[in-house]
């Protein structure tokens, strides 16, 4: 994917009643979900009686359909069954897509989010409610009350979507490259 980088996702806490190293997972199951052409958002691994649930979300520049996950979840599926990573326990593998209420942390999520409403705390601005008009590697512009404001991404805090009933306007020139 031009323009985008993959970054690793955070580690999370192992599952209760073992541990499991989610950092190995993910290196098991990084190169399939790039080999897709998505990023690996998050891996999380949490008890499920005597199973284990294992949910990983992904996301692209295109979205993630539901035929794309069932696709890559065949392919996680496969990898994981080749090596011992998930340990001796049985597990459910749920791929989803990161939901509308993901905080904008990255500049591959502000870059998606262009033309939608978001809401975030900028540190000489305070509280600002926009639309992502674009977003590249150094910052965001928002369309604020009628006026293109950049902001960089060091000066913002996690960015929310904001949840619209309708159609996006096309009268803002939006782009998700910064052009």
């Amino acid at each position: 994917m031009p323009g985008s980088s993959r970054h690793a996702p955070r580690p999370r806490p192992a599952a209760p009643g073992g541990s499991l190293d989610t950092d190995k997972i993910a290196e098991v199951i990084r190169p399939v979900v790039a080999a897709a052409g998505m990023d690996l958002e998050s891996v999380r691994v949490t008890a499920a009686g005597r199973r284990r649930l294992l949910r990983v979300v992904v996301d692209s520049d295109r979205g993630v359909s539901l035929d794309d996950a069932a696709t890559v979840s065949r392919e996680l599926s496969a990898a994981l069954d080749t090596v011992a990573v998930m340990g001796d326990f049985p597990y459910t593998l749920e791929v989803s897509s990161p939901g509308v209420d993901r905080p904008l942390t990255e500049p591959r999520h502000w870059q998606r989010a262009a033309g939608r409403l978001v809401q975030v705390t900028a540190a000489d601005a305070g509280v600002v409610s926009g639309r992502v008009v674009s977003a590249d590697a150094e910052g965001v512009t928002l369309d604020v009350e009628g006026a293109h404001r950049r902001f960089s991404y060091a000066s913002l805090g996690a960015g929310a979507i904001q949840v619209e009933f309708g159609h996006l306007p096309t009268e803002l020139g939006v782009t998700r490259d910064g052009h």
